[in-house]
This record gives C-alpha cells, structure tokens and sequence, in this order.
C-alpha cells in the first residue's frame, strides 16, 4: 500500500484522537497522509494541532446554514465538496459531532469511519461515557467500551471495524474511567485506520 494513502479526519473539539493518527503517522505506523482536517467549530483545538503539523484546514460551520433557511442536506452536499477536493481514500470522524446524512455519505461510499466510545449496539449518541458510567454504576452493564465503525445515516449504528473493551474498576470514578477509555481510543483509531484502508480498492 502507498505511503500516499489519502485521509481527511473530521473533529470538533480538542483532536487528542487525531493527534494519535499524527504520532502514527510520524512514527511510520500507518501508510498514509492526512490531506485535510475539518472542524464545524472555529474554537476547535483540533484545527490547532493540524496547523502545527503542517496540514491544511477548512472551517465548515452549519450555523450559516439554518441562519439562512438553508437545510442539512445543503450542508451536506457542500461539506462533501469540500472534503471532497482533498481525494480522500479515507474520512476519520474523531469527535466529529455532526450526524451526517446520505447527502454526504453517499459521496465517499465505504470510505467514511467513526470513533464512537461505546459498546456496539450500546449508548449511540451523546455522553456515551457518562452513560456507560452510570449503567455500571446501576448494576446494568459489567464494562464499558469503544469501537470504531462505518458511518450510515442511523447514529452509531454501521458496521463495527475494531472494537476493545474497557474495564470499570470498583474503585473508578468517571474520571478515572474516561481517562482508560480515551487512551483505548487512541489505540483503535490507529487499528481502524489501518483497516480500512486495506479494504479501500
């Protein structure tokens, strides 16, 4: 597989995931390039990190969008063309809060990845962790977890890649418990990648 593999990675917050694809990369672990990081909010400090790594930037905030009557699907539609001039063989949600539509997803067909930290099937959506916590903390699951998955219209709920299981020791708080699993996601995002690209023609 060429080193010139093309990935666009998408956030919204502080990009600690995207910094484990840059360590990656860096460090000769993953066969690619990051071509383009994108963000829907101008405070992300994900858009930081890329800047100090040389790689380019775009901003693409809906909030223009609805001010203006427009819909989701146009900024869908206009969002892909945007990642879309980049080549991606491969586009990485990492902390991308943005639910995307077939608008988009039907522009890059199998080419489209998810961090979600969760179990499959478990807590889709928002404050996944706070939930998971507080599932364990009511005796309704044993462990928590992440995964990364293929992105479809239905939130979380494509095709898992890689998938850990992240323990929830007695003496954890949410903190200690988010702090175990973000450290696993640095781990499988990097697994993920890798993958899908081997699957990429």
């Amino acid at each position: 597989m060429s080193t010139e593999r093309r990935v666009v990675v998408m956030v919204s917050g502080s990009g600690t995931n995207l910094q484990a694809l840059i360590d990656a990369i860096g460090a000769g672990h993953l066969p690619c390039r990051i071509v383009l990081v994108v963000s829907n909010r101008r405070e992300a400090f994900g858009l930081t990190r890329a800047e100090t790594h040389g790689i380019p930037t775009a901003y693409v905030p809906l909030k223009p969008y609805t001010a203006a009557g427009k819909t989701r699907e146009e900024y869908d539609r206009d969002l892909a063309d945007v990642v879309a001039e980049a080549q991606p063989d491969l586009i990485v949600l990492a902390g991308w809060m943005h639910v995307l539509g077939e608008g988009f997803l039907a522009r890059f067909p199998h080419r489209v990845i998810n961090l979600h930290p969760a179990l499959p099937g478990a807590f889709a959506g928002t404050r996944a962790i706070e939930r998971t916590f507080a599932a364990w903390q009511a005796g309704e699951v044993e462990v928590g977890g992440c995964m990364v998955h293929y992105v479809v219209p239905e939130v979380d709920a494509g095709a898992p890649l890689v998938v850990a299981h992240v323990p929830i020791l007695e003496r954890d708080s949410l903190a200690d418990f988010e702090m175990r699993l973000h450290a696993t996601e640095h781990q499988i995002i990097v697994q993920a990648v890798r993958l899908a690209l081997s699957r990429v023609v």
